[in-house]
């Protein structure tokens, strides 16, 4: 098909987007999303369930890896097998880890090479990161493939104000130690962020300890972190960008055979860069913004095994996957002057070019090597207009049309709508959205070392949800902000899901399947001194070909944070999370499969301290699974067991 047709499919397409009115906010500065509607928009007026998690919260918390911030936030489920290093898997508002997409500065990176096009959140530092936005329900009118789900966007650090440098340092037991600096500023019409950090830990052994085959075998994970983000604005309104990132991951695990074996010598490696070259810039007197950028993402994965005489799989791997996308982006916003009831409109339309490629080389029971080759791309056009009516009503919607090489065109959108009721302080909010996912290139050409191979006669997935929620914000006792309680519910129906058979040799198509549920949260600040998070999680997620649920996706889901400072200098932050029943491929205590069937529930405590000595410098502390739980999350294996880091950070201008 060529090229132009999809750009004039989108070109014609007239859609209700909207932008919020900033007026409302006069005494103290929203939290703003860019994710959800691409323009910043006030949370309270997207209508989507989104979470903003920031580089402060993380650190009051104690995350130290991209799984730790995103365990708490509601309608996800991180699936991690073993501890840091090992595969992770999100899932949102119970669709696949594949369903959802994840963007670094805009761009996104999920792994064409890796398990169904997934990205591995288990691999993923977070020390140039400088903020998290997680949209839950159907995006693909926005962002394309892979966001049925939802997009977790990672927004890094960037340079502004006066030259500072940022630096951590922290150990702790069992063995481990961490180190991390960031320095940043603006020169001129320089702007910079450079950061480099290190994690090493000694580990624990993941395998479960009910298990007889259970040796006690420690898995370490070592993370290296290299990262800028440079600017340069040769005038007013236009800004040159540079970011680069690199990271390098080592870390050990089981060996899931038949049986499990505690295997000593299984290692992966992983590689990550990222380059992007951008422009932005404002004409016309801010009428409009455009940006033009060029970016490219490499990921290479090793997975190496020496064979081990008391192995009685006799397993053995020397298996490389290697992913390269490059992706072009022209995005454009023009700023409309209000007309009437009117207010804040914007026309935005743009192109996208993606190109993936991978290679794989597997060996294959002994001297045999097999190699794959593959690659597809896609060509992109969107188009959209938005606004905001009688400073009430937050109309938003997208469309976008897709041409991907391996299967033809998938045409998408999404329209929502936010009601302000400001006599109540109540929001409420609505939407729905269709999506697709295109087989990755492991769905159709992926070879593994246990007989798996890819099917290149798969379909693409295709999906359409729904949800509608309330926000309502109670001032109270003297705090404006006394609570905030939101409850949304939300429908999905995905045809054509990308799952891999009964043997687990390839990947399959899934007639339907339909997830849905309920996400609530209450924020309670009773007291300058005091906060509360409470979040609960109803998922009904089920293939309705069989009637059965869907693997590792828990009815229910909890988690309950506190931010106590009982003194100016001194702050605790507890936290509680609870992961419900869930259907699993299970494993007896002899370490054999077990078949199918219901996995135990599992609660992790948590308890991060930290104390300011003065303006440069603080103290904090960390103690993670304090209560030593030993819940599986992958049956079979087991979170990492009670650990306490102490640690020190400073910042020099």
């Amino acid at each position: 098909m060529p090229v132009s047709k999809p750009i004039r499919l989108c070109l014609l397409t007239t859609t209700i987007l909207s932008v919020p009115a900033l007026a409302r906010a006069a005494d103290t500065a929203p939290l703003m999303t860019v994710t959800a509607t691409e323009v910043a928009t006030p949370l309270a007026d997207v209508p989507a369930g989104v979470t903003i998690i920031t580089q402060a919260q993380m650190q009051a918390r104690g995350d130290s890896t991209l799984v730790d911030a995103l365990a708490a936030v509601p309608g996800l489920g991180v699936v991690q097998s073993g501890g840091p290093g090992g595969q992770a898997s999100v899932f949102i508002r119970g669709t696949n880890s594949e369903d959802v997409l994840v963007l670094l500065d805009g761009v996104p990176v999920n792994d064409p090479s890796d398990a169904n096009g997934a990205f591995n959140f288990g691999d993923y530092t977070i020390s140039n990161i400088a903020r998290i936005e997680v949209v839950r329900g159907p995006m693909s009118g926005l962002y394309g493939s892979n966001a049925i789900g939802g997009v977790i966007n990672l927004i890094s650090v960037k340079g502004s104000g006066k030259p500072t440098l940022s630096v951590s340092a922290a150990g702790g037991f069992p063995a481990q130690g961490q180190a991390g600096a960031t320095l940043s500023g603006v020169a001129g019409k320089f702007d910079y962020a450079l950061t480099a950090a290190t994690d090493q830990q000694a580990g624990f052994d993941y395998t479960a300890r009910r298990l007889s085959v259970y040796a006690g075998q420690r898995d370490p994970y070592r993370a290296n972190l290299g990262a800028l983000n440079l600017g340069y604005s040769p005038v007013d309104g236009t800004r040159i960008s540079f970011i680069f990132r690199a990271q390098q991951t080592t870390s050990a695990a089981p060996n899931l055979g038949y049986p499990i074996y505690d295997d000593p010598n299984f290692f992966l490696y992983n590689e990550n860069y990222f380059g992007k070259f951008g422009i932005t810039s404002n004409l016309f007197n801010g009428l409009l913004t455009t940006e033009l950028s060029a970016s490219y993402v490499q990921n290479s994965l090793f997975f190496k095994n020496l064979l081990d005489a008391a192995d009685p799989n006799a397993a053995s791997a020397n298996d490389h996957y290697h992913g390269y996308r490059t992706d072009v982006q022209w995005n454009n916003t023009l700023h409309v002057p209000d007309y009437g009831p009117a207010q804040f409109s914007s026309v935005l339309f743009g192109v996208e070019y993606i190109n993936d490629r991978a290679f794989e080389a597997v060996n294959e029971s002994g001297p045999f090597l097999i190699n794959v080759k593959a690659s597809q791309h896609s060509i992109t056009g969107h188009f959209g207009v938005q606004t905001t009516l009688y400073n009430r009503l937050t109309l938003t919607g997208a469309l976008r049309d897709d041409a991907v090489s391996s299967f033809g065109n998938a045409f998408t959108g999404r329209v929502g709508a936010v009601l302000a009721v400001p006599q109540a302080d109540l929001h409420i909010k609505t939407s729905y959205g269709t999506g697709f996912l295109a087989p990755s290139l492991y769905d159709l050409h992926g070879i593994n070392n246990f007989g798996y191979a890819g099917n290149p006669n798969l379909k693409p997935e295709s999906s359409d949800g729904y949800e509608a929620g309330l926000q309502f914000d109670v001032p109270a006792f003297g705090q404006p902000d006394f609570a905030s309680l939101s409850a949304t519910y939300f429908n999905s129906n995905i045809r054509n899901l990308i799952e891999p058979n009964a043997s687990f040799t390839s990947e399959v198509n899934i007639n339907k399947v339909r997830t849905s549920g309920v996400e609530t949260e209450v924020i309670l600040t009773p007291a300058n001194w005091l906060s509360a998070d409470f979040t609960y999680t109803y998922t009904y997620a089920r293939d309705l070909t069989g009637g059965t649920a869907l693997a590792r996706r828990p009815e229910n889901t909890g988690s309950a944070a506190l931010t106590i400072k009982p003194l100016p200098a001194l702050t605790i932050t507890p936290q509680l999370e609870y992961i419900g029943k869930f259907n699993d491929y299970l494993y007896d205590n002899n370490g054999f499969p077990a078949g199918t069937g219901t996995a135990n529930s599992g609660t992790v405590f948590n308890v991060s301290l930290s104390y300011i000595l003065n303006r440069s410098v603080s103290l904090f502390a960390t103690g993670k699974n304090l209560l030593q739980s030993r819940f599986e999350p992958v049956n079979g294996l087991q979170i990492p067991g009670q650990s306490f880091l102490f640690g020190v950070r400073a910042t020099v201008q």
